[in-house]
């Protein structure tokens, strides 16, 4: 592998979602330049790594650098990942199974790479450059499709032995609940995700009871976008609203008892929900951990929204890795 002593460009990739994204950052950590792209799983786990390679290619010619310019690729990926050999263990979504994700960019780019969990690193781009700067112990929560969780303590990521894990999603909840994608019964996700919020939406519409969210996105589930209900609610919407605001209680209450344990000085609150509908959702999670959790904890902790958006896993990704290598350079010095 090249040497990176004097390389001090870094590239972020956000492999999460319906689209990949590479951004290349300079030493400051200012973004150079950007390139997004549909994922496509559809066409085969070997075209979507192709397709990954590529994107990364396309940013660094857009930043006008040269590929040997590069010091090192971090990646946030979604599902589990054996994060000591970084390989990503298994990507429905992208029909992975054991791809060395790691190996595979630095043997074809030259560089220093490493592999993170998706929320890891957009919770490590919070940590650094965002609304948790200079925490003590950051909690990261991100309601989505799913319902992501992290957490940085002392400047470092909380892991397992050999993947990721705060896995607040799949805290229980409600016994015998609703099936989780897990495979257990009643995880806080069935009833706190932004899906299960509007598969909900989804019935209140079809009863009759949402015909602002009825006219906007008919009784799709997957029409219903975080800004799809807020509009609705906005509208006139009152059981959408109190949809919304019951599963942020509930998140409220599983999140009270993660302060009781960790003590967060700093509780950061993504995704699109939160973006779309941030008082409404973030107050709701206040009142419940101001009630539930211990007031000591309560009263030193800081509720706040996320800061950097879609940039958040890039960010955190390319942050780690330029880490990683400080760190080497230190044990070489």
């Amino acid at each position: 592998m090249a040497s990176n002593k004097n390389k001090r460009y870094w590239v972020g990739f956000d492999l999460g979602g319906t689209k990949m994204m590479a951004t290349v950052f300079n030493e400051g950590f200012r973004p150079l330049a950007s390139e997004k792209v549909k994922t496509r799983a559809q066409s085969g786990p070997r075209q979507v790594l192709s397709r990954l390679l590529d994107t990364i290619q396309a940013a660094v010619g857009q930043a006008h650098l040269k590929m040997s310019e590069i010091a090192g690729i971090g990646v946030g990926c979604p599902g589990p990942l054996d994060l000591d050999r970084g390989v990503i263990l298994t990507a429905p979504n992208l029909g992975w199974r054991n791809v060395p994700l790691k190996n595979t960019l630095e043997k074809r780019f030259g560089c220093a790479a490493t592999i993170a969990n998706d929320v890891d690193a957009g919770l490590y781009g919070e940590f650094r450059f965002g609304a948790a700067r200079k925490a003590r112990c950051a909690l990261g929560v991100f309601p989505g499709t799913g319902l992501g969780g992290a957490c940085v303590y002392e400047g470092k990521l909380f892991r397992g032995k050999k993947g990721s894990c705060m896995e607040i999603g799949h805290i229980p909840v409600e016994r015998g609940g609703r099936l989780c994608g897990c495979g257990q019964r009643g995880c806080l996700e069935t009833v706190a995700s932004r899906l299960a919020i509007a598969a909900e939406a989804a019935m209140a519409a079809h009863r009759g009871e949402a015909p602002h969210l009825l006219g906007l996105a008919g009784t799709d589930v997957g029409a219903m976008k975080s800004g799809t209900l807020a509009k609705a609610i906005e509208a006139g919407d009152r059981v959408v609203e109190q949809i919304v605001r019951n599963a942020a209680q509930k998140l409220g209450g599983a999140l009270a008892g993660v302060v009781n344990l960790l003590a967060p000085d700093v509780l950061v609150l993504g995704g699109g929900l939160v973006e779309a509908m941030p008082n409404l959702f973030l107050g709701e999670v206040r009142k419940v951990i101001e009630d539930k959790a211990m007031k000591m904890y309560a009263d030193d902790l800081k509720i706040m929204p996320a800061k950097l958006g879609d940039a958040a896993t890039a960010m955190g990704a390319a942050a780690l890795v330029a880490d990683m290598i400080k760190a080497r350079e230190e044990e070489d010095a």
